[in-house]
């Protein structure tokens, strides 16, 4: 489907802000209304007309953030059992068959005690990895901007 006979919105003559007589155009949905108000567009970018009254207040508030990196524990662990289950396999075949146990069987008794140390050796690397990454960080400045109508008190 094609976006070419959609009318842009931030054009005046075609957009919604045109058709509705300079009301502002949400490029996203409305959002419910707070208990004693009325709806407000919920919007990616809206086009507010100051001839008509309308009138947006954008609050501007910094924080100062730390920013480090870490590892995704899960990855290690999920990789740490991925080795464990390898060197299962390679055991197993490696040696020669035993008469008393199949190489199932074997395979089985490795894989609970390869995969849980591959899974403990995973853990471990993810903790010495975090705890060298720990020291290597940095703070930065967050910007958080909120656009919202501007509260009427006079007509309260």
């Amino acid at each position: 489907m094609s976006d070419a006979n959609r009318p842009d919105p931030a054009d005046p003559e075609t957009g919604a802000a045109g058709a509705e007589g300079g009301a502002p155009s949400p490029d996203a949905s409305v959002e419910p209304a707070a208990p004693g108000g009325e709806a407000h567009p919920k919007v990616e970018r809206m086009e507010v007309d100051p001839d008509a009254g309308e009138r947006l207040e954008t609050d501007v508030s910094s924080d100062a953030v730390t920013v480090r990196r870490a590892p995704r524990y899960g990855s290690f662990l999920l990789l740490g059992v991925v080795v464990g289950v390898l060197v299962a396999l390679v055991l197993t075949f490696v040696f020669p068959e035993n008469p008393q146990y199949d190489r199932a069987q074997v395979f089985g008794f490795l894989l609970l005690w390869c995969g849980a140390g591959g899974l403990a050796l995973g853990g471990v690397a993810a903790l010495v990895i975090d705890r060298v990454l720990a020291r290597r960080r940095g703070t930065a400045v967050a910007e958080h901007e909120s656009t919202h109508y501007p509260d009427d008190e006079s007509a309260a």
